[in-house]
């Protein structure tokens, strides 16, 4: 037998200890104990391993804790790890973010379900366990998946109590749960009527494609309960390969189990587009999930937050209609917006601002009480044109209300 051999080869560069510089890989398991392991097909080829490439972020001035790991799309018969994989997990180090781009195995190398669940919770339990490694917060890790990629991050979200292998070691004795969940044009359902037909084959089986129990039972948007993490879903109404109703139908299935979820579907744009940042309009999608993440408190541990109440006027009369936002001095913390109304605003402690120093802007309009054409909406980051100075605001626990005096002139 020559391939134990070939499996030394491949290890070079490979780890199972130390921290590792940027793109290095690790084996998910240690070699020789990888669950559901086919032979090569001939004694020069080495086994399919599964494995991560590795994107840490400890060190670096913006590390913020958090942890994604990302399984690329390819119909479970390839893994699209460029744009996919190597370009989302760049942008999640700009934000701060480590990642881990999953190569988890597929059906087009003989590997069927559960081979595939298998791979990601491991790769979920392998950040968590070495999260102290990496400096990272084990309760801010999420998993990401494009296209069939996608189906399996959602099946990480949804079946991470189903046991898809035997536990082997320490690693095993952590939660498989990710505590956030993106899903990029996501496969779904198997339901033949909406799935995307190759990956269904790929990760079923020739010889169980047809098995509609099985099918059922690893269509995500049936498996989602209150215990599913907040997700955001990315999907284009134009997309033919992996047709808007999944992300819809698990946007929904969230939605009825109480689960935090925000989902965006453009109008136009092809399946398996990626971070696609040269289009103007699809492009803007990455903000949007920066945007959520950072008000879901992924960016940073969650803060206290305090309910806050006041009265804001804008040349001397109630503002009729108006939102004050509050950005905190921490870039990684939440941002906060709260509606004025007739000259008065509140918020609840759940959705008031965070504790700490922040910088407060006003936009509104006093036209409804008014009725002067002169009066338009404005936006203002100081209190008047005289005085240019941004506004300061110490959020404290026991805030007294704000009253709030902005001039238009």
């Amino acid at each position: 037998m020559k391939y134990p051999f070939l499996i030394f080869s491949l290890l070079i560069g490979l780890t199972e200890g130390s921290p590792l510089s940027a793109q290095e890989k690790s084996l998910l398991w240690p070699v020789g104990e990888t669950p559901f392991l086919n032979p090569p097909a001939s004694e020069e080829e080495a086994p399919v391993l599964p494995s991560l490439q590795l994107y840490p972020t400890q060190g670096n001035e913006n590390h913020s804790g958090a942890a994604v790991i990302i399984c690329p799309g390819g119909g479970y018969g390839g893994l699209a790890i460029d744009h996919e994989g190597h370009q989302p997990a760049q942008w999640f180090n700009e934000q701060g973010v480590s990642a881990f781009v999953l190569h988890y195995r597929l059906g087009s190398q003989g590997y069927h379900y559960p081979t595939q669940l298998a791979d990601v919770q491991r790769a979920i339990r392998f950040v968590r366990a070495r999260a102290d490694e990496y400096g990272l917060d084990p309760d801010r890790i999420a998993v990401m998946g494009f296209s069939a990629g996608g189906h399996l991050a959602s099946m990480a979200a949804t079946l991470s109590n189903r046991e898809a292998y035997a536990p082997q070691d320490e690693i095993d004795e952590v939660s498989a749960r990710p505590d956030f969940a993106i899903l990029c044009y996501p496969v779904i359902s198997m339901n033949s009527e909406i799935t995307h037909g190759g990956s269904r084959k790929n990760l079923l089986g020739p010889e169980k494609v047809d098995d509609e129990a099985l099918a059922a039972s690893v269509s995500s948007e049936k498996n989602v309960t209150a215990e599913t993490p907040p997700t955001f879903l990315f999907q284009t109404n134009a997309d033919t390969a992996v047709p808007a109703e999944n992300a819809v139908e698990f946007y929904l299935a969230l939605r009825k189990s109480g689960v935090p979820a925000e989902l965006h579907s453009y109008q136009d744009g092809p399946h398996g587009v990626g971070l696609y940042r040269g289009d103007p309009v699809l492009g803007t999608w990455s903000g949007l999930l920066a945007n959520w993440l950072r008000a879901n408190s992924f960016f940073s541990p969650p803060q206290p937050r305090v309910p806050l109440q006041g009265i804001v006027t804008l040349d001397g009369e109630p503002v009729s209609w108006g939102v004050l936002t509050f950005y905190p001095e921490n870039e990684h913390l939440p941002i906060t917006s709260i509606r004025v109304r007739r000259g008065k605003f509140s918020a609840l402690e759940e959705v008031g601002p965070v504790v700490g120093r922040a910088t407060l802007t006003f936009e509104g309009s006093i036209w409804e009480a008014t009725g002067d054409p002169e009066d338009e909406s404005v936006a203002r980051d100081s209190l008047s044109p005289q005085n240019q100075a941004p506004i300061k605001i110490e959020v404290t626990p026991a805030m007294e209300p704000l009253k709030l005096d902005f001039l238009s002139k």
